[in-house]
């Protein structure tokens, strides 16, 4: 099995929608490049990915030439019969008759209550004693201590995803680093999610992916978040959510075959660390006081966030974060320059010219 795999959060879209037959081609060109692995959930597209599998993969395919991973959404559960009603569901809407890996998705602590609550964790390994389950895990976003107590309680679980990424991997709030030194001291195998950074690894901004360029002009800034993640020992899939067919393309052309980082490699990615640590950015600690009051509730920390994105990661996918800051929210230009923020914000930056700026940039 091929450490290469294709995640449906991010497929492409057209007039607003997923474009099938596009998938149906990207679908195709991944099976025929010697890669098997698929990962949808319940939730990915506005509740449609496990449809799109169906119909771009299942339907098209033989059952026994890829592999396929779903995820239960604990968050929808809430009484036991719900369980096999989401489960059936899922069977129905992919077509694919078992799952070969299926995960608990999204755990956190609050989330892993409910999982005990209703015992998710038995219902799971009953499935697999059925036959519809394969191998049986859970993804996670929380803290390296609460993921041990999690593979404690549950040892019958095989395998975790986690978020892991060179950007990520000292992060406090992450915790990649440590939490896969606790899925690995466990024995446990991890599928990498977000290798990429949803895509914000893939166009870094001068002078910051420098290093990358001088060290190997030929190669993708994808390519490296990709093999950084691939290199570490005991990583089972890495996930990509690929939308374009030059992604696929240059993802499989990384892992055929995979060349783990080296010691000088290694070495350049420390460097882009480095870079991506002094890049110039608003210091905004999102304590939040200027949105308490705000008269117009508009998230500034999070379109300040965006700002910092766009220095380092490039417009588009500032663009993205900042769509997401706004969606069913006030936006940058929604301000009235009442200024009122000015005088609560402790690292004295000036609010509302930043907001003038974001308002230019995205809207």
């Amino acid at each position: 099995m091929k450490q290469l795999g294709f995640g449906t959060m991010r497929l492409p879209i057209a007039n607003g929608e997923v474009d099938v037959k596009e998938c149906e081609k990207l679908f195709d060109r991944f099976l025929e490049g010697g890669f098997t692995y698929f990962d949808t959930a319940y939730g990915y597209h506005d509740y449609k990915s496990e449809l799109i599998v169906r119909e771009a993969l299942v339907k098209r395919h033989p059952r026994e030439s890829f592999l396929l991973a779903d995820k239960m959404p604990v968050w929808l559960v809430k009484e036991p019969a719900d369980l096999d009603r989401l489960f059936n569901e899922q069977l129905e809407k992919t077509g694919a008759g078992y799952f070969d890996y299926y995960l608990l998705h999204a755990l956190d602590d609050n989330r892993a209550q409910a999982a005990d609550d209703f015992d998710i964790w038995g219902f799971i390994l009953k499935k697999k004693q059925e036959g519809l389950v394969k191998h049986a895990g859970f993804s996670f976003h929380d803290t390296a201590e609460v993921l041990d107590k999690l593979l404690t309680a549950h040892p019958e679980m095989e395998f975790v995803q986690l978020q892991i990424n060179y950007a990520d991997w000292e992060s406090e709030r992450v915790q990649s680093r440590l939490c896969y030194e606790v899925a690995r001291r466990h024995g446990k195998q991890v599928v990498i999610m977000e290798p990429v950074r949803g895509g914000s690894l893939a166009d870094l901004r001068s002078p910051v992916g420098d290093p990358f360029k001088k060290a190997a002009p030929d190669k993708s800034f994808a390519s490296w978040a990709l093999r950084y993640a691939a290199s570490l020992e005991g990583v089972m899939m890495v996930l990509s959510g690929m939308s374009a067919m030059a992604q696929v393309e240059d993802n499989m052309n990384t892992f055929s075959p995979l060349k783990p980082l080296d010691e000088a490699d290694h070495k350049v990615v420390d460097e882009v660390c480095e870079a991506l640590a002094k890049a110039p950015s608003i210091p905004c600690t999102r304590c939040n006081y200027c949105t308490e009051t705000c008269p117009q509730e508009i998230p500034i920390p999070a379109i300040l966030a965006a700002l910092n994105d766009d220095a380092v990661y490039g417009e588009a996918y500032a663009k993205r974060q900042y769509s997401m800051a706004t969606k069913n929210k006030a936006p940058a230009s929604a301000c009235i320059e009442c200024e009122v923020c000015l005088s609560r914000c402790p690292q004295h930056i000036a609010i509302t010219d930043h907001l003038k700026k974001a308002a230019e940039k995205f809207e």
